[in-house]
């Protein structure tokens, strides 16, 4: 296993649409996520989109760690997503506080659906499919963005919510 550098905001990788995978028992698909799991928790991340490791392939690696967890749900350990649909399902939506490994230490507040339905393939080819929501819901929202080229900057509707991790949560005096 190997940690994989991740593509930051302004790498041309980032901004297209991912290509599907052709052959999901090839060896360098396995190795690729096994790679791209490592890196993810590595991290410290809950998502990681084959693009950001500089590799155009619609599949990305998630979990949801138990800290990220509401009431009653559990913890979902580091899987895969091979050639992903999401669809939402209702119309209820979330707003959701996100960072990216490709815009480090930086943070924005992002409308997502609540609830959503998804559909893959895992490492054997076996379809996997479920709903998520909450923070899952928020993961895999947040991945499948990546595979058609798009940051969570570009779904940002208020920008004072944008800014460095540490800012945004710090103290303030009444003099700042």
């Amino acid at each position: 296993m190997a940690l994989l550098k991740i593509a930051r905001m302004g790498h041309p990788v980032l901004l297209q649409t991912a290509q599907p995978v052709e052959d999901v028992h090839s060896l360098s698909v396995r190795q690729l996520v096994s790679d791209m799991i490592e890196t993810m928790l590595d991290s410290r991340g809950a998502g990681l989109a084959a693009p950001q490791v500089h590799k155009s392939l619609r599949l990305f690696v998630y979990h949801v760690p138990e800290q990220r967890c509401a009431e009653g749900e559990m913890p979902i350990p580091p899987r895969v997503l091979i050639n992903p649909e999401i669809t939402p399902v209702g119309d209820a939506i979330m707003q959701c506080t996100e960072g990216c490994l490709s815009l480090p230490l930086l943070r924005g507040v992002v409308p997502r659906h609540a609830v959503v339905a998804y559909k893959g393939l895992d490492l054997d080819g076996s379809v996997i499919s479920g709903e998520a929501r909450g923070f899952h819901a928020n993961v895999l929202q947040h991945e499948f963005d990546h595979l058609n080229g798009i940051l969570y900057t570009m779904r940002i509707r208020d920008f004072a919510s944008f800014g460095y991790a540490d800012e945004l949560t710090a103290p303030r005096d009444s003099e700042d």
